[in-house]
C-alpha cells in the first residue's frame, strides 16, 4: 500500500500525499489542504503529466468540456499522449473530441472495456456447456481451497481471447483513423454500431443452416480449452440455440468489421464469406 512506501526514495521534487493527509506543503510550494480532494482531482493538476493516462475509476463525466482544457498546457500540448479509458463514462464525448483535436490518441470506454463483457459471456458459456457435476468439478473452488486445473487454463484461454479481440479492434481503429481522419472516439461508436447491425442482419439469413460453415465458425469462436474438455457436438446439444446463434453471428460480424471497417465496399461481405465457405467445404 502507498502508505508503506519509503519516501526517502523520492527525488527532491517528489512527494506523497495520502487521502487522510491535511495541510501538506509540496516541494514546489503548493499547499494541499485536503489529501482526499487532492487525490480526486489530481488528473486535472498540472503536476500530472505522462505518456499514458488510464483512468480506472472515478465519477462519471469527471472530465467534460468545462475542465478538459486543464489537460492541455499553455502551448497547446496535451499533458497525456495516450488515453485508454479503463473506467466507463470518465470523459464526455465533447471532451474526448477536444483532446483528440489537440493530438491525443484516445481509446474510449466502448473499445477499451469490452473484456469484461466477453469474460462474463464465456463464463456463462462454460456453465451452459457442463452438467452440474462437471461444473462443480471443473469450474468451482474445491473442498481443499484449490482451483481446478481446467478453471485456471480456461481463464488463461479467455484472457488470450480478449487480447486477440482487443488487438483486432485497436488495429481497425488505428488504420481507419489514419485513412478517414475521423477521431478514434467517433470510430469506436461506428464500429460498435456496425457490428451490432450486421449481427442482427445475419439472424435473418440461412448461414446458420449451413452445417459445415456452422461447425467451422463455432470451432473458431469457442474457447479451445472448452472444446478440449467437451466435444463440439455436446456443446451444440447443451447450449440454448439462441445463445449459439448469437455467438455465431457476433463472431462473423466482429471479424468482418475489424477487417473491412464500418463502411465496407459493396462486395466486401461476399468476399469475406467466400473464404469461410471454401474453408468449410475443405473441412467437411
Amino acid at each position: 500500500m502507498i502508505q508503506h512506501f519509503d519516501v526517502s526514495r523520492l527525488s527532491p521534487e517528489g512527494f506523497r500525499v495520502l487521502v487522510d493527509d491535511f495541510q501538506v506543503t509540496l516541494p514546489d510550494g503548493t499547499f494541499v489542504q485536503d489529501g482526499l480532494a487532492f487525490r480526486n482531482t489530481f488528473h486535472l493538476n498540472s503536476l500530472a503529466s505522462a505518456d499514458f493516462f488510464v483512468p480506472c475509476g472515478g465519477r462519471p463525466e469527471s472530465i467534460d468540456i468545462n475542465n478538459v482544457a486543464t489537460l492541455i498546457d499553455a502551448e497547446g500540448t496535451p499533458r497525456f499522449k495516450y488515453v485508454v479509458e479503463g473506467a466507463n463514462l470518465f470523459f464526455t464525448q465533447d471532451a474526448r473530441l477536444r483532446l483528440e483535436k489537440a493530438g491525443v490518441h484516445l481509446f474510449k470506454d466502448a473499445s477499451a472495456n469490452k473484456g469484461g463483457v466477453t469474460s462474463s459471456s464465456l463464463e456463462v458459456l462454460a456453465a451452459l456447456s457442463f452438467t452440474d457435476e462437471e461444473h462443480g468439478r471443473l469450474m468451482c473452488k474445491q473442498a481443499d481451497g484449490s482451483l481446478p486445473a481446467f478453471y485456471q487454463e480456461y481463464v488463461a484461454d479467455v484472457q488470450r481471447f480478449i487480447e486477440s479481440n482487443a488487438a483486432r479492434e485497436f488495429a481497425c481503429l488505428w488504420s481507419e483513423s489514419k485513412r478517414s481522419g475521423k477521431p478514434k472516439s467517433v470510430l469506436s461508436d461506428e464500429l460498435s454500431v456496425a457490428i451490432v447491425e450486421l449481427r442482427k442482419n445475419l439472424e435473418s439469413t440461412n448461414l446458420w443452416d449451413n452445417v459445415a460453415l456452422r461447425r467451422l465458425i463455432m470451432r473458431e469462436a469457442l474457447p479451445k480449452r472448452l472444446l478440449k474438455e467437451v466435444e463440439l457436438d455436446t456443446v451444440l446439444a447443451r447450449v440454448p440455440l439462441n445463445y449459439l446463434k448469437a455467438i455465431f453471428g457476433a463472431y462473423l460480424a466482429s471479424h468482418f468489421v475489424y477487417e473491412y471497417g464500418a463502411d465496407p465496399g459493396q462486395f466486401a461481405f461476399f468476399e469475406f464469406m467466400s473464404r469461410y465457405n471454401a474453408k468449410a467445404e475443405e473441412t467437411n
